[in-house]
């Protein structure tokens, strides 16, 4: 097999993981905002209860094969479960073509995981799970560890960002923002440092800024908006792409 061939199959298992990954993100998704176990009770039917064999676990393919509907009582399947596992396996293979194979790599995945995670609950329930934060902020120790020659960067991310947070919710008494907001700016600061981090939050400030207002245009949005979706927004795209924005921008004052 050639070099072609062998970057193909690279893509296509990590896009596999990535879309196996997804589906266990479905059951964080449908079960951390209930406080059900994510782990002890098996994968159901949520119309009838029924237990799913093996074979209508399989990511993306079981939901096509069943063609959306439950195999006991034929309940219709949201199609958020293979749009999640799509996603998910996308972004393991961005991720993939932007960093290379390395052990950041999968990190800076399941960090993409958990946002992903985490903007879908809070978009619905305008609440911030907090396990998931302790994911993220679990990532950024691993992170610290194994690139230490960055701590005081990534130290500064999550005092310095976080602290910035805390104080706007405690000035405004939880009004401009919730703690869950708070505890994940901390973390993902101390995932992605000072800078990467920073960008994020202006990234996140200018996208919710546009968005909700053309919701409030369009779709008769109300004024309040759920933050988690935008700051996971703002910080994928700064994970990612932090120096090649900053060169970018940095290029209009030479």
């Amino acid at each position: 097999m050639g070099y072609m061939g062998l970057t193909i199959a690279l893509y296509v298992v990590v896009f596999l993981f990535g879309i196996v990954i997804g589906s266990f993100l479905n059951v964080c998704i449908l079960r951390l905002p209930k406080g059900e176990s994510i782990v002890r009770v098996p994968s159901h039917c949520t119309s009838c209860g029924k237990r799913l064999h093996w074979w209508e676990l399989i990511p993306l393919f079981s939901w096509l094969a069943l063609r959306g509907r439950c195999s006991g009582c034929r309940a219709r399947i949201s199609a958020q479960y293979p749009l999640i596992e799509a996603a998910n396996g996308l972004l393991w293979i961005l991720t993939l073509s932007v960093m290379g194979l390395n052990p950041d790599m999968l990190l800076v995945s399941l960090l993409l995981s958990a946002l992903l995670t985490l903007s879908v609950i809070d978009a619905r329930t305008f609440e911030i799970t907090p396990g998931i934060n302790w994911f993220i902020l679990a990532l950024g120790v691993i992170r610290l560890i194994l690139y230490h020659d960055h701590w005081l960067n990534s130290l500064l991310g999550f005092a310095g960002l976080g602290g910035a947070f805390l104080l706007i919710w405690l000035v405004s008494g939880g009004r401009a923002m919730g703690g869950g907001d708070v505890k994940l700016v901390a973390a993902a600061g101390l995932f992605l440092g000072l800078k990467a981090g920073l960008l994020g939050l202006v990234l996140a400030c200018f996208l919710g800024a546009v968005i909700h207002v053309i919701l409030m245009k369009v779709a008769h949005k109300g004024r309040e908006l759920a933050f988690g979706p935008y700051l996971s927004a703002g910080f994928a795209i700064a994970v990612l792409w932090t120096e090649p924005i900053l060169n970018w921008y940095l290029a209009f004052y030479k």
